[in-house]
C-alpha cells in the first residue's frame, strides 16, 4: 500500500518562516581536548580550535578494554559495539527531511522482521560484543510488540544499554511499561518549539503530545532526555538559543543536528548551519559554555554551560565527521545489514536467517560486510549524488 502525502513545496514553504540568516562558516575544526571556560564577547567572530574533536584513543585501545569476536572489528581496527535496529519502516509523522512529500512504497509486511527474528539477530550481535542496542523506525512506539521486544532484548545477557530513538506522539501513555521493560536512554525528535511550524515540517499535527512526552520522561525518571533537533536554514535555525533554554532548568541534553542529504528530502548546502556558525550563536548568548570531554567512539560534540541543568550537543556529520571512532552498525527493518549511514552498501540478513542458515553462518556474513567498511564516508556533495534509501527506510 502507497501511503498519500500531499505535495508540499519546501522551499516555497520555507518562506514563510524566514529569517535573517548568519554567513556560513566554512572552516573545518582542529582537535582540541576539554578546554577553558569560553565567555561571550572573547569570540572576535571566530570559534577557537579547541571546540573540535577527532577520537583520543585508538581502536586498538578501545579493542583492548572490549573482548569480543572478530566480527564486530573491521579492517581499520574499529570495534563495533553499538547496534541499531529499526521496528518498522511506518511513521505517524510525515518529517519532510525524513520523507518525500510524494510518499513511498513501503516493504510489505511479510519481508518484515518479525519479533523473533529480531531477537534472534540482537542475541547473535550481543553474543559477540555489542553493548548497545537503540531501537529506531520509522516510528518504533507504533509497533504493538514494542513492550515485548524491549522486554527480550533487555533480558539478553551482555547488553548495558537499550534506547529508543521516537517522535514522541504516542510514548507519553507507553513509558510506564516501557520502563519495566527495560529501556534505559530516550531520544525524542523535535525541531521547533512553535506548533504552526511543527505542523509544517511534519505534514501533521502534535506539538503539545511531543512536549508532553518530554516532561514524562523527565518524571520517569531518565536523566537526561535528549531531545534531536535537525536544525535547517530558515526553518529553525532562529530557534537555537530557544532550544538551550529547555536546558537551564530541566535535565534535557538538546543535540544540534547538522542537515544531511536522504534520497528524497530535497538537500541543498544552503539549508545546512554547520556546528561553527551553530556554536557561535550559543557562545555570543550564553556564558560559561565548556566542552565537555567525550569518549573516543561519540558521535556528539558535548558542552555545558554554567547555571543550566542539562546539556548540549552539536551532530556534526557533514562538516566535521567522526567515522575514525565510528561503532555503529545498522539493522533495518526489512532485515537489510547496514555498516555505514551514508553507504549504499546493504547485505540481507532476512534471506539467509529464514533459508535456515545457523548462527555461525550469520556471523560470517556479518563479519564479512563489516570487513567491507570503508575508514570515512564521502564528503556532503559527493553524498548528496550518491543513491541512498530514504530516512525512513533506514531507520533515524
Amino acid at each position: 500500500m502507497r501511503p498519500y502525502i500531499s505535495k508540499i513545496e519546501w522551499n516555497s514553504g520555507l518562506r514563510s518562516f524566514s529569517s535573517d540568516s548568519c554567513s556560513i562558516i566554512s572552516r573545518i575544526l582542529n582537535k582540541s581536548g576539554n578546554g577553558p571556560v569560553l565567555r561571550s564577547g572573547c569570540m572576535n567572530d571566530t570559534v577557537p580550535k579547541l571546540y573540535a574533536t577527532l577520537c583520543e584513543k585508538q581502536a586498538s585501545d578501545v579493542q583492548k578494554d572490549n573482548p569480543t569476536s572478530d566480527m564486530l572489528v573491521d579492517s581499520f581496527g574499529r570495534l563495533h559495539t553499538y547496534l541499531r535496529i529499526s521496528l518498522t519502516e511506518r511513521c505517524n509523522l510525515r518529517c519532510q527531511y525524513c520523507m518525500p512529500a510524494e510518499g513511498l512504497e513501503l516493504t510489505p509486511s511479510t519481508r518484515l522482521l518479525s519479533q523473533n527474528e529480531i531477537i534472534r539477530l540482537a542475541g547473535l550481535f550481543v553474543s559477540s560484543g555489542v553493548t548497545k542496542v537503540r531501537l529506531t523506525g520509522g516510528e518504533p512506539t507504533i509497533r504493538k510488540d514494542i513492550e515485548e521486544i524491549c522486554l527480550e532484548l533487555s533480558s539478553l545477557n551482555g547488553l548495558k544499554t537499550l534506547a529508543m530513538t521516537t517522535n514522541g506522539i504516542i510514548l507519553a501513555n507507553k513509558l510506564p511499561r516501557l520502563r519495566e521493560c527495560g529501556l534505559s536512554l530516550l531520544n525524542i525528535s523535535l525541531d521547533t518549539l512553535v506548533p504552526a511550524k511543527f505542523e509544517f515540517v511534519t505534514r501533521r499535527k502534535g506539538h503539545d503530545r511531543v512536549m508532553k512526552s518530554i516532561d514524562a520522561a523527565i518524571e520517569s525518571g531518565y536523566n537526561p532526555v535528549k531531545v534531536n533537533c535537525v536544525v535547517m536554514r530558515g526553518f529553525n535555525d532562529d530557534e537555537i538559543c530557544d532550544f538551550v533554554e529547555l536546558t537551564r532548568e530541566k535535565p534535557i541534553n538538546v543535540r544540534f543536528i547538522e542537515f544531511m542529504p536522504f534520497d528524497g528530502n530535497v538537500w541543498n548546502v544552503k539549508k545546512l548551519v554547520p556546528y561553527s556558525e551553530m556554536l557561535d550563536i550559543l557562545v555570543k548568548k550564553f556564558t560559561g559554555l565548556q566542552r565537555i570531554e567525550d569518549d573516543p567512539t561519540e558521535t556528539a560534540k558535548n558542552f555545558r554551560i554554567d547555571g543550566h541543568l542539562g546539556r548540549v550537543s552539536f551532530i556534526t556529520s557533514m562538516t566535521e565527521h567522526f567515522c575514525a571512532g565510528c561503532n555503529r552498525l545498522r539493522l533495518l527493518a526489512d532485515g537489510n545489514f547496514k555498516v555505514c549511514l551514508f553507504g549504499p552498501s546493504e547485505v540481507s540478513l532476512r534471506d539467509p536467517l529464514r533459508h535456515g542458515v545457523d548462527d555461525n553462518e550469520l556471523k560470517e556474513i556479518i563479519g564479512a560486510a563489516v570487513k567491507r567498511k570503508k575508514a570515512a564516508h564521502a564528503g556532503m556533495f559527493d553524498l548528496a549524488k550518491t543513491p541512498n534509501r530514504p530516512m525512513i527506510h533506514i531507520g533515524g
